[in-house]
């Protein structure tokens, strides 16, 4: 028994001594970083920024790299006593900032502690090499040298977003994330692909002693970090075509948006009037001119903007009625300078009458789709316009209509598509007929857009009834795009019918048989553009000039869409802005010098009635 006991002693210490042993193995040789966190009181961290990703068009070209900033940075509890005067001096600032600053930092001092803050931002860098040559002087005070964005093609402040530091809303959003003094994008690319771009920080550690004083490098280095470069993004945006876009649009409110059809890739997104990239390396010193424009330079207005589509949506009515076989490529409907039923009279322009498919989008013509719609709403296939009413409502909202697109792109609003329900909380369910809403016929009343989906109509059309989600990324080596960026997306409408109303849209440009088409105007010979004008009302002033296309007929290659506030008739301000951009990417120059010279000196911003 004796012996028993005595083995179990022994089993017991051995077990205590392994369990010893590797305790001490774990705390010697694998926890390391767990006496790092342990010391952290005895530690500096100093960060190392890394180098934010560049970001390129699709042919390669640097539309947002980066430049050398100079910083000088305070820590409050290593400040000595110092000559206030003479630091002023070497940083080119008045003393009294100096002082504020110190006082301030003496206010927070508990939630500083040993931080660094930042104290003043981007000095030329003389300024920083003198600070750097007295630097010994000053304890508690020292330089960074950080990359900020530099902009060498002017292409789309508004797309490309900008870069700013961090404020307490956005650290409490992005726990762990960020501190204090760092950057993130806001707003653009730079927002939408933050993640990717911003890399990862590193960070030196040095030991301090008991009076908060550093004195070496923590175990020569071996804990250290290095930074990690941010990925460098290639973007879908055409440089050239982005830049000739704002220039066509300088002076003129509104939007253009241009689509590959076949991908979806966005080849330019113009916002006018909008952040010039000269201000968007120094937004903060900006930022309060911008917000406080008139004109709302900071909204993009090609995904932000709600817009009645006019004339152009006319297309997809048109389309619903071919597919519910309501309407036929031969009906023919009458025009007496509108629609004639009863005292409901839409007013259209005068033309021949009465007219078919193909000649009522070459004229746009009012009267023809009010008719049309009439015809999906009263059909005797549905129990009451309502039940008409909800399935025309799911053929609008599958040509993306009603919704957001699900796009890359940041801040991206859906718009509005009436529903049976709209009417009844309007009206009074059984008090609204056909007569009531007739003006969505024309794409007027209760229907709102965005340029980016009008657009997306355009590309749509093009691929003769599905679209890729338009997007504004390209995948790439460390970059990957979702799945939906490659996937069709079908309308509720056969690809057979589409092909009925591209001729249409071609007569619209090029002229039909015994009648011009409303923007034969812009026609350019052998690129067969295929287009839809638009005149949308505007409670707000002036009528909204608008312009879908796409070209050439076969194969396109581009899709366009121009939506201009204030500026009439589709025809012209809206089409000749499309139809240069068009053939400017089709053919890398543009041959209608008196049209493009009417463009760049018109200036239509007095028109527009300023918030």
């Amino acid at each position: 028994m004796a012996l028993e006991k005595s083995h179990k002693l022994l089993i017991g210490l051995g077990v205590a001594a392994a369990l010893l042993i590797g305790k001490l193995f774990v705390i010697q040789l694998v926890d390391d970083k767990y006496k790092i966190n342990a010391s952290n009181n005895s530690m500096l961290y100093d960060i190392i920024y890394p180098t934010r990703g560049v970001i390129y068009d699709r042919r390669g070209n640097i539309l947002v790299g980066n430049k050398v900033a100079y910083d000088i940075l305070v820590t409050p509890k290593e400040v000595q006593a110092f000559d206030t005067l003479m630091l002023a001096d070497i940083l080119n600032v008045e003393p009294d900032f100096i002082r504020e600053k110190m006082a301030e930092y003496a206010r927070n001092k508990r939630r500083i502690g040993y931080q660094s803050m930042v104290m003043i931002k981007q000095m030329p860098a003389e300024t920083y090499m003198q600070f750097a040559e007295v630097q010994y002087k000053f304890p508690g005070f020292k330089g960074q040298v950080r990359s900020i964005r530099d902009y060498p093609f002017n292409a789309g402040g508004n797309l490309l977003g900008y870069v700013t530091e961090v404020d307490q809303d956005y650290l409490r959003r992005h726990p762990g994330e960020y501190r204090p003094g760092d950057y993130a994008g806001k707003t653009g690319i730079e927002a939408a692909r933050e993640k990717e771009l911003r890399g990862e920080k590193g960070y030196h550690i040095y030991l301090r002693n008991s009076h908060g004083q550093i004195e070496a490098s923590y175990q020569d280095g071996e804990f250290d970090k290095e930074a990690v470069p941010g990925k460098d993004i290639i973007t879908t945006i055409d440089a050239d075509l982005q830049h000739y876009g704002q220039v066509l649009m300088q002076n003129k409110v509104g939007s253009v948006v241009a689509i590959e059809p076949k991908t979806g890739e966005i080849l330019a997104l113009v916002s006018s009037p909008g952040i010039d990239v000269d201000k968007l390396a120094e937004i903060n010193k900006y930022y309060n001119q911008l917000v406080q424009d008139p004109y709302r330079p900071m909204n993009n207005r090609a995904v932000q903007g709600f817009y009645p589509p006019g004339s152009v949506f006319k297309l997809v009515n048109g389309l619903i009625g071919l597919q519910e076989g309501t309407l036929q490529s031969g009906s023919l409907f009458p025009c007496a300078h509108g629609y004639t039923l009863g005292d409901h009279r839409p007013g259209c322009h005068g033309h021949k009458s009465p007219i078919n498919l193909d000649e009522a989008i070459m004229m746009s013509c009012n009267s023809y789709f009010t008719f049309a719609l009439r015809d999906i709403l009263e059909s005797p296939k549905y129990a009451d316009i309502g039940e008409a009413m909800d399935h025309w409502n799911a053929y609008v909202q599958s040509f993306g209509f009603g919704h957001k697109l699900g796009s890359d792109f940041p801040s991206e609003t859906g718009g509005s598509i009436p529903s049976a329900k709209t009417y009844n909380r309007l009206y009074g369910k059984g008090w609204w007929k056909f007569p009531t809403i007739k003006s969505i016929s024309i794409g007027q009343g209760e229907v709102t857009v965005t340029p980016m989906q009008i657009a997306n109509l355009a590309a749509t059309v093009a691929n003769r009834g599905w679209y890729i989600i338009p997007h504004i990324v390209k995948e790439s080596e460390g970059v990957e795009i979702e799945d939906k960026f490659k996937e069709r997306q079908y309308t509720l409408v056969d690809t057979t019918q589409f092909k009925k109303v591209i001729h249409g849209m071609w007569m619209a440009v090029n002229g039909g048989p015994g009648s011009g088409g409303t923007a034969t105007s812009v026609a350019v010979a052998g690129l067969d553009i295929c287009g839809k004008t638009g005149t949308a009302q505007n409670p707000r002033g002036a009528d909204n000039s608008v312009f879908i296309c796409f070209a050439p007929k076969d194969n396109p290659k581009i899709a366009v869409a121009a939506y201009i506030e204030n500026a009439g008739f589709g025809a012209t301000w809206a089409a000749p802005i499309a139809s240069l951009l068009v053939e400017k990417y089709l053919t890398g120059e543009t041959n209608r010098p008196a049209m493009e010279q009417r463009i760049l000196d018109g200036n239509l911003m007095s028109r527009v009635k300023k918030d």
